[in-house]
């Protein structure tokens, strides 16, 4: 099996955060989200990249903010720069800060590349095999040209999750529940997973619907989860806008301590490697610290 990057190494049965919180507070190299995530023991932070910041340089900065905290991102949007780009700033990224960095890289979904970006969204699993291939063989006049670097890719169905396998570190996976994991770890064999899971901790049922609602209300737009979610058995009565009663128990956890704790423990039995979560608080335009300390307790995390 070939040796991992220490910086996925280090992930290994831990649980880290997934929020693009950052972005709702000032730009800075110094406390902010990242420092808070970090002293609540949580081992990593990944962050998406969509209609906000630049996913790199937002990198640099949490990665400036903290001290041991692998920053990782979920994802970096493969149609947003060159595979040039991306590898060396990966390498610049995991050579200036002592291995912290993961590059997690995805096809992301066609309003956010057509509409935003002005592409064209052709053969998603094709431009993603190109786009590594050419990362694999670009170029660094640079003194970190040799530096390690981990990568992962966004995956859902079994043709990603193979080429995550083939021609990355490993995958990233995103709404699913434990038995698409355990199928993802069939199908990508020794290869590192990680698992993002939403949750709720406490609140009441309706506040749980809520909550469960507003999280899934864009994704149930788009056709790559939904395309998913019809092979774990789910189906259109399931896609109304905001996902139906059922969608929301299945893809968020709501509960006390113990049904978080037992829902990452099911991951990792289904063989994820790590588990980045997901909470959801009262106001999304809000970053849910008290939340995450809850969770961190419930979990008896602790800071290094």
């Amino acid at each position: 099996m070939p040796t991992r990057p220490s910086s996925l190494t280090r992930l290994q049965g831990t649980v880290g955060v997934w929020t693009g919180a950052h972005e709702l507070v000032a730009p800075t190299t110094r406390g902010g989200v990242a420092a808070d995530i970090e002293s609540l023991g949580y081992s990593a932070m990944w962050f998406p990249e969509s209609w906000g910041r630049e996913s790199l340089t937002s990198a640099a900065l949490l990665l400036s903010a903290t001290s041991h905290l692998t920053v990782a991102t979920g994802i970096t949007n493969i149609w947003a720069r060159d595979a040039v780009a991306s590898v060396n700033a990966a390498r610049t990224l995991n050579a200036a800060f002592a291995d912290r960095f993961v590059l997690g890289l995805g096809v992301s979904h066609q309003p956010l590349v057509e509409r935003l970006r002005g592409h064209e969204y052709l053969s998603p699993l094709a431009h993603m095999r190109d786009y590594l291939s050419a990362m694999d063989a670009a170029p660094m006049h640079a003194q970190e040209a040799a530096q390690p670097y981990a990568r992962v890719i966004a995956a859902l169905g079994p043709k990603m999750l193979a080429l995550g396998a083939e021609m990355a570190d490993g995958v990233h996976t995103y709404l699913v529940d434990v038995d698409h994991t355990a199928m993802s770890r069939g199908v990508i064999g020794s290869a590192f997973l990680n698992v993002e899971q939403a949750v709720v901790i406490g609140q009441t049922r309706e506040e749980f619907l809520r909550r469960a609602h507003t999280h899934l209300e864009f994704y149930t737009g788009l056709e790559n989860y939904r395309a998913n979610w019809r092979r774990m058995g789910l189906g259109p009565d399931d896609f109304v806008r905001g996902g139906s009663e059922r969608l929301c128990d299945e893809m968020v956890v709501h509960g006390d301590a113990e049904a978080i704790a037992h829902r990452v423990a099911e991951h990792f039995a289904a063989g994820a490697d790590h588990v980045c979560l997901q909470v959801l608080g009262a106001d999304p335009q809000v970053p849910p610290l008290d939340e995450w300390r809850l969770v961190a307790r419930a979990l008896q995390l602790s800071a290094n």
